[in-house]
């Protein structure tokens, strides 16, 4: 492959008069934490949405392992190596924590649903295998006490890392993270920041991040974009996104933007 994992090109979607996203560049290399930061409303998780193929652009490319996946089926993108979490947790909620996982390990599963169904040769070994990563990616994420428990009944804290598992589980070569702090405190975000770190390192992947909360960002990512009502204003190494005067000026009245050098 050459080039970025992830190059998005000239990104653009409206909805009826409302430029949501305009004309956006962004690209993840191999290896790296990006993070897609900017004011409530400035189009970040429109972003995701059209990486996931939820949305349609108007216009723009987005690429994926030198692969054009702007008019992909959203089903296709998850088998192409891109997994994802979201702003307000979906889980099968009727489902136990162990069974979400499993839906994640059948989404990219070669056998498919009529193999399944009809229980045809290989498939008892198919969902032993599947069931052992679960477990494996369950006792990484330290989930394994709640194992059988119906993910309702969970907190949202868990929640989160029940859909972290089941996007990990499915071996994505990109893993979109959008607001994974949401609900957290100081501390457990830095933790959530070591986990991140340790989910690159382990399972050898590409992460971009949508997050509100600054300190986290600054702290994990390698590189930044800036959105600022659907526009790119910023972009490059946190220590300098910080000071950017166009930044500053599009976060005031945002004051988690000023955040320590620790």
């Amino acid at each position: 492959m050459s080039g970025p994992l992830l190059e998005i090109t000239g990104l653009t979607i409206n909805f009826g008069g409302l430029v949501a996203v305009d004309g956006v560049d962004l690209s993840v290399n191999t290896g790296e934490i990006v993070g897609l930061i900017g004011p409530n409303g400035a189009g970040k998780t429109t972003v995701f949405n059209c990486i996931s193929r939820f949305y349609e652009p108007v216009r723009g490319t987005i690429r994926f392992k030198d692969r054009d996946i702007t008019r992909a089926r959203s089903h296709e993108i998850i088998r192409f190596g891109i997994a994802r979490t979201f702003q307000n947790v979906e889980l099968c909620r009727s489902m136990t924590t162990l069974e979400n996982l499993l839906v994640g390990e059948h989404a990219v599963m070669r056998g498919g649903a009529i193999r399944d169904g009809l229980r045809l040769r290989g498939v008892g070994a198919d969902e032993a295998r599947a069931t052992a990563r679960a477990d494996e990616m369950l006792d990484f994420l330290g989930l394994t006490g709640h194992r059988d428990s119906v993910v309702s009944t969970l907190p949202f804290r868990l929640q989160k890392l029940v859909e972290l598992g089941r996007a990990l589980v499915s071996h994505p070569g990109l893993l979109l993270l959008d607001e994974p702090s949401a609900g957290a405190d100081h501390r457990e975000s830095q933790g959530l920041a070591d986990l991140i770190r340790r989910i690159r390192e382990r399972f050898d992947l590409s992460v971009l991040v949508v997050e509100h909360d600054m300190s986290l960002v600054m702290g994990l990512c390698d590189r930044l974009y800036v959105l600022d009502f659907g526009r790119r204003i910023a972009t490059g190494a946190p220590s300098d996104v910080r000071r950017n005067p166009v930044v500053i000026e599009a976060y005031l009245g945002e004051p988690e933007l000023e955040v320590s050098d620790a």
